[in-house]
């Protein structure tokens, strides 16, 4: 990770980032660790928040919160709680949002801003697309496994991420097509996630012939929901799914096999949900897909 030279001012724009999972303590590291003052804003207050990255382990310089009513506006408020918990956020986000305040949604699914809709009367709202293998393994302590990367739309704020994120190590890309970006990030998700969460296997399950077939099925299907739904995806982002997949740690999970590890609520109406959604609105047949909603639904409600 990247450090801020010792002799560096400190930055000006506050940030708080509401959630104190893998993603929202992965985050706050990395910008902590670029000089940028950052809040987590939890639920349940811990002590530390420590990152284990491939280069050693990190102590990040943050103020951890758990009350509201101590905070007050920041210029940044990264969302990075789970899809499902979004309205949990909204007393952070009503005292932590003024009109020039942009809110952003690192967080997985197609319809990032909906969530946020009455939540947030002012400022800009950003959608943002997170590839970041990162575990909780205790409260604020987390393990990032591999290279971090966030996808936003064009557009200014797009411009003031990416320069908020100089200095660290994840990547932030700019697209003109978020709706073809959104769509690829479900892609991997409506396989990985559901099928290592089933079986509480790690990523190495999906270099097995069986299961490659499988999770082909899978996006494939979710495939032709998308291009229904107007994104430019084909059988290609299914191949290099497969390449990104075969380049992380086979002792790798995903997150929501990690939630079913800690006993957290699961994610699946934001992912396999969304593209049966989608297809019963587009008219096109994801059996498979909708066998592995019933069998998540099943799961969740064990």
């Amino acid at each position: 990770m990247t450090s801020a030279e010792n002799d560096q001012s400190p930055r000006d724009s506050r940030v708080a980032v509401v959630g104190g999972g893998a993603i929202g303590g992965f985050t706050a590291a990395q910008l902590s660790s670029a000089g940028w003052p950052v809040t987590v804003c939890v639920r349940t207050p811990f002590d530390q928040l420590v990152l284990d990255t491939p280069n050693g382990r990190v102590h990040a310089d943050v103020e951890i919160s758990a009350d509201p009513a101590t905070q007050q506006l920041a210029d940044w408020v990264l969302v990075t709680t789970k899809a499902q918990d979004t309205a949990g956020a909204a007393a952070w986000l009503a005292r932590l949002t003024g009109p020039n305040t942009v809110v952003v949604l690192l967080q997985n699914g197609v319809d990032h801003a909906e969530r946020v809709a009455g939540l947030v009367d002012a400022g800009t709202v950003l959608p943002a697309l997170v590839y970041a293998p990162v575990e909780r393994v205790a409260p604020g302590h987390m393990v990032w496994h591999a290279a971090g990367r966030f996808v936003v739309p064009t557009g200014q704020q797009a411009t003031r991420f990416s320069e908020l994120f100089a200095g660290t190590d994840v990547e932030v890309d700019v697209t003109d097509d978020f709706r073809t970006a959104a769509w690829r990030k479900l892609l991997s998700n409506i396989a990985a996630n559901p099928l290592t969460a089933l079986t509480l296997r790690r990523m190495d399950m999906m270099r097995e012939p069986d299961v490659r077939a499988l999770a082909t099925t899978l996006m494939r299907e979710a495939v032709a929901v998308a291009r229904a739904d107007g994104a430019d995806v084909d059988d290609q982002d299914v191949q290099r799914i497969f390449t990104m997949w075969d380049s992380f740690d086979p002792g790798g999970g995903s997150s929501m096999l990690y939630d079913r590890l800690a006993g957290r609520p699961l994610e699946h109406e934001y992912l396999t949900g969304a593209v049966v959604a989608y297809a019963e609105r587009h008219g096109v047949d994801v059996p498979l897909n909708r066998a592995m909603l019933t069998l998540l639904r099943a799961l969740a409600s064990s």
